[in-house]
């Protein structure tokens, strides 16, 4: 177990150096589109049935969260890779994942690892275990519950840490691997932010393990109230360079706040994106927020990447 641990610090730094020093040109991915809708995390009672599904574009929900953490003690604690359920699983239940996806054959389910809290605590990626024991754990865990709901893919959504960001590479990396290899998913995505510590972490993950993750699901939100359309298109470009070669897709929250980047702001810059070819797909946070709203975000985000050629 130690020596994963080892390897990994040795090497990993060694890869997100190269890619650090690659050329200052980066590609975009291209227009595409690909929809994602998280759903669950605030036990409003949500249900797929209540988001419009557009059958243009591709749709994944993506469920919040999984937390490999108990709440059977209090404060809860982590359990070294034995991911328990933390979305309202008693309405977004395994009949529901079957129907929805019965009656849409664009939709695909997934499950978000992680998240920022649990029970009001902090959620911290913790491994005390070793590498080898955790991923060991991760897979087992996540294996039942994925065939269990009838999921589709994983999202991993860590935002405070207590292992250094090689561990946290190498534990994420094996865990994908694994998952995919067995055919237990179909798909991986991350979800970092512009918080230079977080970007250590999922940068060092993506130069290790790029290869096997399909989208990054980039919080371009939490840049604030006060940015504009022409400053979120300069932030996604910055992105394309610290995920090179990455599927990025712009966000926005429908949250009630006034501390994210505006609805109308981000939709306007998803529209310079489009029409500069880099608008691969769009996320939102979260459904749960829009069922107040009548999710008239979800439609007008989904009207706009319908309009996507070359997918």
């Amino acid at each position: 177990m130690g020596s994963s641990k080892l390897i990994a610090a040795a090497l990993l730094p060694a890869l997100l150096a190269l890619h650090l020093q690659a050329p200052t040109m980066a590609t975009a991915a291209g227009n595409s589109n690909l929809f994602r809708d998280y759903i669950g995390a605030i036990y409003n009672g949500v249900r797929f049935t209540d988001v419009p599904v557009d059958p243009r574009v591709r749709f994944d929900y993506i469920l919040a969260f999984v937390i490999d953490y108990t709440t059977a003690t209090e404060p809860p604690t982590p359990t070294n890779g034995r991911f328990n359920v933390f979305w309202q699983d008693t309405v977004l239940t395994p009949a529901a994942i079957a129907e929805v996806k019965r009656r849409n054959p664009n939709v695909r389910v997934g499950v978000s690892l992680g998240g920022a809290t649990v029970s009001g605590s902090p959620v911290f990626f913790n491994v005390t275990c070793g590498i080898d024991a955790w991923v060991r754990n991760a897979v087992e865990s996540l294996t039942g519950i994925i065939q269990r709901y009838g999921l589709d893919g994983i999202d991993i959504d860590y935002e405070e840490f207590q292992v250094d960001p090689a561990t946290f590479a190498e534990c994420a990396g094996r865990l994908v691997a694994a998952l995919k290899s067995s055919g237990v998913i179909r798909f991986a995505s991350i979800a970092p932010y512009g918080n230079a510590d977080v970007q250590r972490y999922y940068r060092m993950l993506w130069a290790a393990h790029g290869h096997a993750i399909d989208y990054v699901n980039f919080q371009f939100y939490a840049y604030g109230v006060s940015t504009t359309a022409e400053k979120y298109v300069s932030l996604f470009d910055e992105q394309m360079f610290n995920y090179p070669g990455a599927n990025i897709l712009a966000s926005f929250s429908t949250a009630a706040t006034n501390t994210t980047v505006p609805v109308g702001t981000a939709l306007s810059a998803c529209q310079t994106l489009q029409s500069q070819g880099k608008l691969y797909g769009i996320f939102l946070w979260a459904a749960d927020h829009s069922r107040n709203q009548g999710f008239k975000y979800e439609t007008q985000a989904q009207a706009l990447l319908a309009n996507a050629t070359g997918y």
